[in-house]
């Protein structure tokens, strides 16, 4: 699939994409292999990992025991319902810890919302709304924490300049420089889980 300004041509954009057949070759070429959710998939829910078994004969349920996620029900609604429970494990664990460090920074949030973004892993607007890639379910606890600070701080300022920085750095609860580290080495592993 091609994605190209509105106003841009169509025969341009295949031009470009044609001339630039190389680069996104290179880039798709280093996307981490897909890891269906599945029975006996391995997942790191919250950076820890898990098996996830599915259980056909059960009612459709989802739930955890000794590092393993169980999934009731159909084998064709395993991926949603699993995908479904990790959200709302994000969310039980991510809307807190933003709605805290927006306390912490003095500014309202006016709405948390968890998508299937792939380009940010957090957005803030300029109407205190934020938003958060479900997939995070998958990253350290470290890891949401600078999220949620990072966040928090563009409720104060809507740039990265040193005033922004210097606050990112206070609301986070240890050093900044270890979770954007796993993000820059680990990010794009986090985007194969799932289909």
């Amino acid at each position: 699939m091609l994605t190209a300004p509105l106003r841009m041509a169509r025969g341009t954009a295949v031009n470009f994409a044609e001339a630039q057949a190389g680069w996104i070759a290179a880039r798709l070429g280093r996307l981490p292999e897909r890891r269906p959710f599945v029975d006996g998939a391995e997942i790191p829910l919250f950076g820890v990992p898990h098996r996830v078994r599915h259980h056909p004969g059960a009612r459709g349920t989802v739930w955890r025991e000794n590092g393993e996620i169980h999934v009731a029900g159909r084998a064709e609604h395993l991926s949603r319902r699993l995908k479904d429970w990790l959200t709302a494990e994000l969310r039980e664990r991510l809307v807190p810890l933003v709605h805290a460090k927006a306390v912490r920074a003095e500014r309202p949030v006016k709405r948390i919302t968890v998508r299937d973004t792939r380009s940010r892993w957090g957005s803030c607007g300029p109407d205190a709304a934020m938003s958060f890639s479900w997939r995070l379910v998958f990253a350290p606890p470290e890891v949401l924490d600078y999220l949620a600070a990072h966040e928090a701080a563009h409720l104060v300022h809507l740039n990265h300049g040193p005033r922004f920085w210097a606050l990112a750095r206070s609301l986070c609860d240890g050093p900044i420089e270890g979770p954007q580290a796993w993000l820059k080495k680990n990010g794009e592993t986090l985007l194969q889980y799932g289909s």
